[in-house]
């Protein structure tokens, strides 16, 4: 067997391997600049709803604010945008808890809360009060970057206002008649507060869900409710038997003088006429007496004489010889049968 010289042999397999991998790393720099601009120009459009509100910011600070469309902003997380829903409003829940459940529906509950819901009013007295609160976002700005929780914010304004409005008020007031005006004037105190906190925020409705007094004096206060109720309800109709009487009464009375007066201006209407023609009449009887005189005398006896049935005709010679004469108007003119 001949030796083989082994010093002679000349390796080339590293040569084959450089001119493979420099396509592949030329095709994987390809592939990953490719998807750098896809996912940069995928990111690059983002859509803003009808009902909310965009606020972009670059490097972390506010440049701008996008409504409703279409809209372009740098990407690789040079520009990031914030979602506010400025049209949508928001309920926040006082002294109890809604959540919907496995089923669908919606489930209340109060306990564990009454840190929020006991108050003290002006006369010393406590109620439970549950209330909610509705907002709006009215500048995105200043909701996001005010302050930093601005819901936490929100819910300590509602409540030092409520604390601080009940506190002024009697108990029975909260309890019964007066709860639409402190409501008005909670909401009220709560946008002064919020206006001076300048955070963006607008509250829609203050309303008291349930307001009740203390378990151990609830029966009482619930009697005091009912009374309350029923005068009130005593004094609505009332008012309605007045609204409903007086008008009927002042137009009767008003009917009556009307007919008083018209029958006044009649009478002396009547009594003027008469007095005319007998001046008239005095005047015809200046001038002419007898005619008038028998003028007067014959018109008398056509009314008298229609409205009498037997007339008796008395004279002196008649009388002599016993005889009555009689003249029967009922059948003359041929009326006898």
């Amino acid at each position: 067997m001949s030796k083989v010289d082994y010093g002679n042999v000349v390796d080339v397999t590293p040569q084959k391997n450089s001119l493979i991998v420099k396509p592949v790393i030329s095709v994987g720099i390809i592939v990953i600049i490719a998807f750098l601009v896809i996912s940069g120009l995928g990111s690059c459009f983002y859509v803003v709803e009808p009902e909310e509100q965009v606020i972009v910011m670059r490097f972390g600070r506010f440049i701008g604010l996008e409504s409703a469309g279409l809209h372009f902003k740098l990407p690789f997380g040079i520009d990031y945008i914030a979602r506010v829903k400025t049209e949508r409003i928001f309920k926040e829940e006082f002294g109890f808890k809604t959540s919907n459940s496995s089923r669908g529906r919606t489930v209340y509950d109060n306990r564990s809360r009454l840190d929020e819901s006991l108050v003290l009013t002006g006369d010393l007295n406590v109620s439970e009060i549950e209330w909610i609160v509705q907002y709006k976002i009215d500048d995105p700005a200043k909701y996001l970057f005010k302050i930093k929780d601005p819901v936490s914010a929100i819910r300590d304004v509602s409540e030092a206002a409520t604390r601080k409005i009940i506190g002024n008020a009697n108990v029975t007031d909260v309890l019964t008649t007066e709860r639409a005006s402190l409501a008005d004037a909670i909401q009220q105190e709560m946008q002064n507060n919020l206006k001076k906190y300048d955070i963006g925020v607008h509250i829609v409705t203050y309303k008291f869900q349930d307001v009740n007094p203390p378990q151990s004096v609830k029966k009482a206060f619930n009697s005091v409710n009912e009374a309350e109720q029923q005068k009130e309800s005593m004094i609505q109709n009332a008012i309605q038997q007045y609204n409903a009487q007086v008008p009927k009464a002042r137009g009767e009375a008003k009917s009556v003088i009307q007919k008083a007066e018209g029958y006044a201006t009649e009478r002396v209407n009547i009594a003027q006429g008469d007095a005319n023609r007998f001046l008239a009449l005095l005047d015809e009887y200046k001038k002419y007496p007898e005619v008038t005189r028998t003028r007067m005398y014959l018109e008398t006896v056509e009314k008298v004489y229609p409205r009498m049935k037997d007339i008796v005709i008395v004279d002196n010679d008649s009388s002599k010889n016993g005889i009555t004469p009689l003249l029967p108007l009922e059948n003359f003119g041929g009326n006898e049968k």
